[in-house]
């Protein structure tokens, strides 16, 4: 037995020359206990026939969204049935075309169309020409794909089929099982049923119509705990501050402004949930009385600015009362004493764990793909180091935390 046994898998073909490893890719997968459906663009049979794919899996192959000979009250709704029946799917090789069809929404065959009502999580492994890879509209598509959580194994480096040399290649069949493996091993759906509220990226505090008071959050962590506990089978609502992220897929966002607002709309959904992760980093002070103009320059004395500012709302203190058996994970960026600090806010705020990381850290700082925290935890739980690691993967290990608090 395997972490594969058992799942449920879509294969996507895509109309690459690398086609033909899509057929040791389902051999291996079918022998490591997987139950396999496989979905193939109309260009991929031009390199590989349905035929060959039918045959190993021993089950139909999906071409055509309306196939000759059947009707659609019969076939019209396969591609949302495939999109519920599915732990994975996996796309590989994935080509350029179907890569800007995903980022956009495009559902103009079979393939994409799964992609649209698909609510497993997705993995895709390009296989192109160097050049098309590292083309600005290749680069900016796969970006958007990975923000929405999709998991991109990246191509290797070797000889193409153009007879060039470059990064492109179809990642090899050994390592594509593997990550499929370690996918099942740490991404179980341990979360089904559960409600999961999460807070994401700054808040941003008016200091006259046009200026603000803000901060570096970016929003990435939060937006990837959003993910992986949609991925693992979560109900999710996302409350973000203002960031530059598509919403993950299966999350239910909200987006704000203030810190007011953001505690609003906690304040509407906190009975709601099973467990809150707090990450965003919400502002400690606003000014007090914004004008609804832009200040200028020349109204301030002696060319000095003074602005005058309040304590904003402590939403974790406020929530607290209302805690009952929910779970609650705040988080903390501290750059001096920082687990003492970290451990009077796991005090202060009757929070069961609280994430804390330090921006003066190599690769834990805003705007990272990575990071790199300590999990401290109220009672008699250990403290837990989780290394260098992107944040998706962080994610992982803080709701390892939350499913066992719960």
């Amino acid at each position: 037995m395997t972490s594969i046994s058992g799942k449920k898998i879509i294969l996507g073909v895509c109309g690459s020359i690398a086609a033909y490893k899509s057929a040791y890719l389902l051999r291996e997968l079918m022998r490591e206990g997987a139950d396999i459906r496989v979905v193939m663009t109309p260009s991929a049979a031009n390199f590989v026939t349905p035929l060959t794919f039918s045959a190993l899996s021993r089950k139909q192959v999906y071409t055509e969204m309306f196939p000759e000979g059947g009707s659609a009250t019969s076939i019209g709704t396969w591609h949302i049935e495939l999109g519920l029946w599915a732990d994975l799917m996996l796309i590989a090789p994935v080509t350029a075309s179907t890569i800007a069809k995903l980022a956009y929404g495009i559902a103009d065959n079979f393939l994409t169309s799964i992609a649209l009502a698909l609510r497993a999580p997705m993995m895709i492994a390009p296989a192109m020409d160097a050049d098309m890879l590292i083309h600005p509209s290749t680069s900016s598509n796969l970006s958007k794909l990975k923000e929405r959580g999709v998991l991109v194994l990246e191509p290797e480096k070797g000889e193409l089929a153009s007879g060039l040399t470059g990064t492109g290649r179809l990642a090899e069949v050994g390592r594509v099982v593997e990550s499929v493996e370690a996918f099942f091993e740490g991404h179980h759906r341990d979360l089904v049923g559960r409600k999961i509220l999460v807070t994401a990226g700054p808040t941003q505090e008016a200091i006259d119509a046009v200026r603000y008071i803000s901060n570096r959050s970016s929003g990435k962590m939060g937006f990837a705990v959003a993910t992986a506990a949609a991925n693992r089978g979560a109900e999710v609502k996302l409350i973000s501050g203002p960031v530059a992220l598509e919403t993950p897929r299966n999350v239910e966002r909200a987006d704000v402004s203030t810190a007011h607002e953001m505690y609003l709309a906690l304040d509407r959904n906190i009975d709601w949930c099973d467990a809150l992760v707090m990450t965003a980093a919400v502002a400690d002070y606003r000014v007090a009385e914004p004008p609804d103009r832009k200040i200028k320059k020349s109204e301030f004395a002696g060319g000095e600015a003074r602005i005058g500012l309040v304590e904003n709302v402590d939403i974790l203190k406020e929530l607290a009362p209302r805690k009952g058996k929910r779970v609650f994970v705040g988080f903390a960026l501290e750059t001096d004493d920082v687990l003492a600090n970290a451990k009077k806010k796991l005090a202060a705020k009757s929070l069961d764990a609280i994430v804390v990381n330090n921006p003066r850290e190599e690769g834990a700082g805003f705007g990272t793909d990575t990071n790199k925290v300590r999990i401290l935890f109220s009672g008699e739980r250990q403290d837990i180091d989780v290394p260098l690691l992107s944040k998706y993967d962080v994610a992982q290990k803080i709701l390892d935390q939350v499913r066992s608090l719960l």
